[in-house]
């Protein structure tokens, strides 16, 4: 048996949309796959949760999600060309309120419980490393990169390298590989 699902499993799996030459391991858990849409030239690995929900889950083009991670697109969740999620990363689009005013968890009522939701958006070329955790309505600018262990709960700007709890930006990050994309997209469109 091999460890990825075919594409005629992919398309009876029945997400909103699904591309071509993607990569998803039998040993990840799809919940709600018709709120879900994938692009092309995707791999999620081993043990992922990918949790579409009310308002479902976008992932673009030429991305991995690595071993491990998780996410809850509930109150949406986008995730553009190139973005890259290191193993055990999470993203919240959905939250409890855990300020002690109401209960917490999914076998609550609702009218007992305070449930927030958000979009959160990781724009081009995004890498968010190990053991992170994004939380709701956060968009995570182009070609921002995220340390391991660290944690997002408000916007961060287009190309700084960010690390921390909360994070903070380090430094800039590099643009050159947007001239390594263009010779991708060169390459493609020559065959």
């Amino acid at each position: 048996m091999l460890s990825f699902y075919s594409t005629e499993e992919l398309l009876n799996i029945g997400f909103k949309a699904i591309g071509e030459n993607v990569n998803i391991s039998r040993k990840s858990s799809i919940y709600n796959p018709s709120t879900i849409s994938i692009g092309d030239h995707v791999r999620i690995d081993d043990f992922c949760i990918l949790s579409g929900g009310e308002k479902g889950i976008e992932i673009g083009s030429y991305i991995h999600i690595a071993a491990y991670s998780a996410i809850y697109g509930s109150g949406g969740v986008v995730l553009k060309d190139f973005t890259n999620l290191s193993s055990r990363v999470v993203i919240y689009s959905v939250t409890d309120d855990f300020s002690g005013l109401s209960l917490t968890n999914p076998t609550v009522p609702a009218e007992f419980s305070n449930v927030q939701k958000g979009e959160v958006i990781l724009n081009k070329h995004v890498v968010v490393g190990t053991n992170s955790t994004i939380l709701p309505n956060v968009v995570v600018g182009e070609g921002v990169a995220i340390g391991a262990h660290s944690l997002v709960k408000q916007d961060v700007q287009p190309w700084g390298i960010y690390a921390g709890i909360p994070v903070k930006k380090i430094k800039n990050r590099k643009k050159d590989l947007l001239v390594k994309e263009e010779k991708l997209f060169k390459l493609n469109n020559s065959k």
